[in-house]
């Protein structure tokens, strides 16, 4: 695989959902790769897939809330679509347990093979081709200077039940296990596990998230 950009410039990239490029080729691009990711799986075609995964549930709500949120300006169309939105979310918060705010910043192809009790924080960042299991939570951490938010680089999975709190890095291609938490920074490639994580090696995610193009960047 190429090697990963640091874990100090992987967020200066244009692959999260920044707001000044949130248009509507972008909405639309970045939930087709979403799409691609359970495609991956081999089992349904898309639209079946589309129906019948509440992980697309999910980010179809999210991108198209985030879309209306950031570049929807008509005051009236903008009430409305946003009232949708919010009974939309409601929804989906009642079927999943997940919540999922239109201000996070989440980059294409996630994958949420369980997608149940999943907690985002609205300020949280997420880059391209993650995968979170099922009720886990990243949100806001730490005391006075170091009280902050998560920002997870590409590639990163993460175990059911891990939480990962503060205003930590976590690096590209990093593993985080079950019901660890993660209070400090990761570097990329890390493989993470325990209360609180710790590295017990640098083998990374490379063998646990498959993704569209990942053999051709071998």
């Amino acid at each position: 695989m190429n090697q990963a950009p640091s874990n100090h410039d992987f967020l200066s990239q244009t692959n999260l959902t920044s707001t000044s490029n949130y248009k509507f080729g972008k909405m639309l691009d970045d939930f087709k790769a979403d799409i691609k990711r359970y495609e991956l799986l081999g089992i349904n075609p898309w639209f079946i897939i589309l129906i019948t995964r509440q992980g697309l549930w999910i980010m179809n709500h999210y991108r198209f809330s985030r879309w209306v949120h950031h570049q929807i300006h008509f005051p009236v169309i903008r009430q409305v679509l946003k009232i949708l939105c919010i009974i939309w979310q409601k929804l989906i918060e009642i079927i999943t347990g997940c919540e999922f705010p239109n201000r996070a910043e989440i980059g294409k192809g996630l994958y949420m093979p369980h997608p149940v009790g999943i907690t985002i924080h609205t300020d949280a960042k997420l880059g391209e081709n993650c995968n979170l299991g099922q009720h886990v939570t990243i949100g806001v951490g730490g005391r006075g200077e170091n009280r902050g938010i998560p920002k997870l680089g590409d590639r990163v999975f993460v175990g059911p039940g891990a939480c990962i709190f503060g205003s930590i890095t976590i690096g590209n291609d990093v593993a985080i296990g079950a019901n660890a938490v993660v209070t400090k920074d990761l570097p990329d490639n890390a493989v993470a596990v325990g209360i609180p994580a710790k590295i017990i090696n640098y083998k990374g995610s490379q063998h646990l998230i498959d993704y569209p193009g990942k053999d051709s960047s071998n």
